[in-house]
């Protein structure tokens, strides 16, 4: 299997978890608007192809932000 080289970890890391974190908040968010019912896995998905790309780009930005904060209260080893 092929690999991504190790420089690209931060957007790797960024597109992992946008895609998650968007499809976790899509389906509760979804189901707290709207309700489970007919339709629902449909409303999931727009609102998801609106969410993933948009999560992506502001956990690109977000990133550099919390590894800062993170040194300021995580100890190092």
């Amino acid at each position: 299997m092929m690999k991504i080289p190790h420089r690209y970890t931060g957007y790797v890391f960024a597109f992992f978890m946008a895609m998650i974190m968007a499809l976790l908040m899509c389906t509760i968010i979804v189901a707290a608007n709207s309700g489970i019912g007919a339709g629902y896995l449909q409303r999931v998905i727009h609102a998801y192809t609106l969410a993933m790309p948009s999560a992506f780009v502001c956990i690109l930005f977000v990133r550099p932000i919390v590894v800062k904060l993170m040194s300021w209260v995580v100890e190092a080893q």
